[in-house]
């Protein structure tokens, strides 16, 4: 049986054609490349098919801009607004958007590590084939990966991305999030942090366990360091009771000890848990004093998640109720902090949440994805405030799109 096996298997051509031998550069020299480096090669390959001016630019802690990357080999570029600009563009759409100009074709390509969206690679040619765009699209795949990873070992990418001085505090939340975006075919996730450069006790984690999506959302008490420092026990807390694989209600009671052991009864954080079953659209989530969240439909909210809450992290409440809802596919859930609703225009006059939802249910309309949502919500909230963000004011965007990510197992040859 073996043999015939043997003797019926199809050959496979195993040659290295100039696609694999370009990208396979890259790979072969990726793991012992300092960062310094990954600019003049990645400008090399591009040479090598006839293209040139290569840019790579990376979002701002904002969300606001794509910020040129400095590097031997690119050509640095000037700041780019992510709103109408066909950088922008291939950023918010995660797909390539081709530009006709003087000389030849400009082609943006989004830098995609896994499904978190890292900036956008650009680079002119003469003119652009199938061939071309297949290419520079996994080069620009395996870019993203290297800038991710090089990241934790330079400085550089984390500067690049700054336009303002970041405070202390902020530094510490920073480094302690996840990437604010994720897509994958069942379910996208997307926060924004504001005031970005200043922001101390908002805190946020999430990890995707299988065909679980846990998430954590926390806002510290008080301001500056001291929140700072609350938060990042909170969110380690919520990592450690997480890995430990606890339940919602024994994973409260764990953030609650920690805080309490470490900061004494007179310092807590508000939060939610939640978990979401990505395959069934099975919802649970556990609400300590924080802002409820809402449930979106059909670009509505069509409800609050307003079941019983237990006390902050911290205070020592009772052993909470675990909450539970089934969504639909499509469904959206935002969570949020207070600082949100809780901001004060020129008059006195608090924002509030009436003013809030009306603002939502207007956005969602007009945008596509769930990134582009969280940001449009996020910036347009703050224009409404006045540009004012006093508090930070954090949101972060579910949505469940249900069905199966299996066929991305299969091979297609």
């Amino acid at each position: 049986m073996s043999e015939d096996r043997e003797n019926n298997r199809v050959p496979v051509d195993l040659s290295e054609g100039f696609g694999e031998r370009l990208l396979g550069q890259l790979l072969d020299r990726a793991h012992e490349m300092p960062p310094q480096l990954i600019a003049p090669l990645v400008a090399e390959e591009v040479r090598r098919i006839g293209g040139r001016e290569v840019s790579i630019h990376l979002q701002c802690y904002e969300q606001l801009e794509l910020v040129p990357l400095p590097g031997r080999g690119l050509t640095v570029g000037e700041v780019v607004p992510i709103d109408d600009s066909p950088a922008g563009e291939a950023f918010l759409s995660m797909t390539a958007v081709e530009e006709a100009v003087e000389d030849g074709v400009r082609l943006y390509l989004p830098l995609l590590d896994g499904s978190d969206e890292v900036g956008v690679m650009s680079v002119t040619l003469d003119s652009v084939g199938a061939d071309d765009r297949r290419l520079l699209r996994r080069l620009a795949g395996l870019v993203a990966d290297m800038l991710v990873t090089k990241n934790a070992y330079t400085d550089r990418f984390f500067q690049a991305r700054r336009r303002h001085p970041m405070s202390l505090a902020s530094e510490i939340q920073w480094s302690l999030l996840p990437p604010l975006s994720m897509n994958t075919p069942q379910v996208s996730v997307a926060g924004v942090l504001e005031p970005a450069y200043e922001v101390a006790g908002d805190s946020l984690d999430y990890a995707l366990n299988d065909d679980v999506l846990h998430l954590a959302i926390v806002d510290a008490m008080g301001h500056g360091l001291n929140a700072s420092v609350l938060a990042t026990v909170a969110i380690g807390a919520y990592r450690h009771a997480r890995r430990a694989d606890v339940g919602l209600a024994e994973l409260y009671t764990f953030m609650d000890t920690a805080i309490d052991t470490q900061f004494g009864p007179d310092q807590f954080a508000t939060a939610q848990m939640m978990r979401l079953d990505i395959t069934s659209g099975h919802l649970q989530w556990v609400n300590a004093g924080h802002p409820e969240a809402f449930l979106i439909r059909d670009h509505r909210i069509i409800r609050r998640l307003d079941t019983p809450t237990t006390l902050p992290v911290g205070f020592g409440g009772a052993s909470p109720r675990v909450s539970e809802l089934r969504l639909r596919p499509g469904d959206r859930v935002l969570f949020y902090t207070d600082g949100l609703v809780e901001e004060r225009r020129a008059g006195g006059e608090q924002f509030g949440e009436e003013r809030m939802v009306q603002i939502i249910e207007g956005v969602l309309p007009e945008s596509r994805g769930t990134q582009q949502t969280a940001r449009r919500l996020s910036h347009t909230l703050k224009r409404e405030r006045g540009g004012r963000t006093s508090d930070d004011a954090t949101l972060f965007l579910i949505e469940w799109h249900g069905g199966s990510a299996d066929h991305l197992a299969a091979l297609d040859f």
